[in-house]
């Protein structure tokens, strides 16, 4: 019996999910942390800018009016670093059925706000890369298509997880040649 190829369409989606996904996730945590500030040269400068990223963040998280803002200081000062971690953790691929999995559940809950401030024509800005922009319907179709993609991605990976790794060697062929 002939082995699978190396490369199918499961596995490019997968691979295409983890550079699409892992890189737009360390984007967009590395962006709350740096953007709207560019003047980063001196090292005090740079603490001070992060800071104040992360406090406007907070108010980008707050304007959603879905948590307290309390709790909007809490998600502002984790989520980048949160989505730079997931993202570095995708792109490597370790462990992956596990982040896949905790990207989907991130990008779903994205989309779940991001749709419902839409929906209630909220004129805020979505808080998604850093630098102000506004919310729109083309940001709740952009979070759709990463949601449908981390999806994708997730299932094709537990199938993938069940399958024998294409390269490795049958082992009943060898049982069956040795006899």
């Amino acid at each position: 019996m002939m082995q699978s190829s190396p490369l199918n369409f499961r596995r490019a989606v997968i691979w295409i999910g983890r550079l699409v996904l892992g890189g737009i996730f360390v984007y967009a945590g590395i962006s709350k942390l740096i953007f709207p500030n560019t003047h980063l040269w001196p090292m005090f400068v740079l603490r001070f800018s992060i800071s104040v990223n992360l406090s406007s963040f907070a108010q980008q998280v707050e304007s959603y009016k879905i948590v307290s803002p309390e709790a909007s200081q809490v998600v502002a000062h984790t989520l980048p670093f949160v989505e730079i971690a997931l993202g570095l953790l995708l792109l490597i691929g370790w462990r992956l059925r596990i982040w896949a999995t905790a990207i989907t559940a991130i990008m779903l809950g994205f989309l779940a706000v991001v749709t419902r401030a839409y929906l209630l024509h909220m004129d805020i800005n979505c808080g998604c890369f850093g630098t102000p922009e506004k919310l729109t319907g083309w940001t709740v179709v952009r979070d759709s298509a990463f949601a449908v993609l981390a999806l994708v991605m997730t299932i094709f990976a537990f199938l993938e997880a069940r399958q024998p790794h294409p390269w490795s060697a049958p082992e009943k062929a060898s049982l069956i040649s040795d006899h």
